[in-house]
């Protein structure tokens, strides 16, 4: 009687056990948290198709133009590195709506006429292929995607290896032998060349890197801002009512829990 009674008890656990696995599945979203409301195809997968139409509602007027920012950069100057991870990542990831970005990986380096190597870096060679695989990236992803997956690679201690598992982890849809052909292939080169002109068509001509405009001009009063905290300059530069990010008034969702029984 006694065994019968445990039989029964653990029966009855195990089901309770597996119904409560049954009520709360667990999520089958292969895009990381920064993506979910990309899409209506990747928020339904995610299942936050709700709190991304709360978040629509909230964005800025777009009729306002965002603030333009664009930056000069090469995939291992440390200062590039520094700031692409500590200022402009965050900013973008808090204020994207009120913003525009231009990623122009190239920095201090000079078209050659050698046909095996049209491209000196100013840290090598290694700086080259990190220049031309990110400039690749951004062709491929757009800018938005792009940004993540090069924060994610300037992020890592080797910048060149957490190519590929950066690439695979944010943007899932795209191989890495189609980033490898435009690397390797005549994309990659016009990519580059195209970079290039950028840079030496700047106005005034760089001297350092990261070099960044605002709304398509450099002033050391507006790099020194962006330098400190890329986040306010953005803020003080937006002419239309600003986001609650920028004025710290609270973001009211719907809330969600788990109710006592």
């Amino acid at each position: 009687m006694k065994l019968l009674f445990m039989l029964a008890v653990f029966f009855l656990i195990s089901t309770k056990h597996k119904s409560f696995e049954l009520s709360h599945p667990k999520p089958a979203c292969r895009y990381p948290p920064s993506q979910w409301c990309r899409s209506l195809e990747i928020a339904i997968e995610c299942k936050v198709q709700k709190q991304c139409m709360e978040l629509s509602a909230i964005k800025p007027n777009q009729t306002v133009p965002r603030v333009a920012l664009t930056l000069y950069y090469e995939s291992l100057c440390p200062d590039c590195r520094y700031f692409i991870t500590q200022q402009l990542f965050p900013t973008w990831t808090m204020l994207q709506d009120i913003m525009s970005l231009t990623l122009v990986p190239y920095g201090n380096a000079k078209e050659t006429l050698s046909a095996n190597s049209p491209f000196s870096c100013q840290h090598g060679e290694p700086e080259c292929r990190g220049n031309m695989i990110q400039a690749c990236i951004i062709h491929l992803t757009g800018t938005s995607l792009a940004l993540q997956i090069i924060y994610c690679m300037e992020s890592a201690t080797n910048v060149l290896n957490a190519a590929e598992p950066c690439l695979q982890l944010y943007a899932p849809s795209v191989s890495w032998a189609t980033v490898a052909s435009c690397v390797t292939g005549r994309l990659g080169y016009e990519l580059m060349h195209g970079y290039a002109a950028m840079t030496r068509a700047l106005n005034p001509t760089h001297t350092h890197v990261p070099w960044v405009t605002v709304d398509g001009e450099y002033t050391e009063e507006n790099e020194a801002k962006a330098m400190s905290s890329l986040f306010h300059l953005v803020c003080e530069r937006y002419k239309g009512v600003k986001p609650p990010a920028c004025t710290g008034a609270p973001v009211k969702l719907s809330r969600r829990g788990c109710l006592t029984e």
